[in-house]
């Protein structure tokens, strides 16, 4: 049987390119997603459309939708950057990427846990930006605060589901060129997931609990 992989935040950008990459690759696909889009209609096997991950009863919905379902890959890709200066700081906006960055693939990856199974792998997307050891610019206190909350997380999600033989990988997927940050990145979509696809492919439970660049860099916490 076709494996299966279920991606939020799979309408565009990342996501959409990391649905075309498993799509291709033979996988059973479900994109997750606020809206869809023509692009995700046409790869994915199942697309469950609606889902805030900031909402409880959406992401009950989605868990009660997938019952029945053997997740093989989560990969929680859906995220929001703002920028925020010292001296201009929008709470209500550091809030709203805390819960959107760090709390909802926390909410997914729990509401889904019945779905997994040893051998599972879980991917979230996070940043380099959440590294603390790595700051040297400042600013963006929401992205960063929540990108690093995110990792640790990660970190307690590979200790707690170790036992169960499901592993997990932090990923950056480095800069790139997405709506997210007006299209002035480093790298395509398409090669950002060849990146990430490949470090999920590499990772094991010996592993898990990592922070990666897609690249294959391990990152600095």
């Amino acid at each position: 049987m076709p494996l299966t992989a279920v991606i939020t935040g799979a309408n565009r950008g990342i996501g959409l390119a990391l649905a075309r990459h498993y799509a291709q690759a033979g996988w059973q696909l479900v994109g997750v997603c606020r809206e869809t889009s023509a692009d995700l209609n046409e790869v994915a096997n199942r697309v469950i459309t609606g889902v805030d991950i900031t909402a409880e009863e959406d992401v009950k919905r989605l868990a009660g939708e997938l019952e029945g379902t053997a997740i093989d890959l989560l990969i929680n890709n859906a995220g929001l950057l703002a920028d925020e200066r010292l001296g201009e700081l929008d709470f209500a906006s550091l809030a709203r990427q805390m819960e959107i960055n760090a709390y909802g693939p926390l909410r997914v990856t729990e509401a889904l846990l019945p779905l997994l199974h040893q051998g599972s792998k879980i991917g979230l997307v996070t940043s380099r930006m959440g590294s603390i050891a790595d700051n040297d610019s400042g600013g963006r206190y929401g992205y960063r605060a929540s990108k690093a909350a995110l990792n640790a997380f990660g970190k307690s999600l590979a200790v707690d589901l170790q036992p169960r033989g499901i592993s997990v990988a932090l990923l950056h997927p480095g800069y790139v060129k997405t709506r997210m940050v007006n299209f002035g990145g480093l790298i395509s979509p398409e090669e950002a997931a060849a990146g990430l696809a490949a470090r999920l492919e590499e990772l094991t439970l010996e592993t898990s609990g990592s922070f990666w660049h897609s690249n294959g860099e391990l990152l600095p916490w």
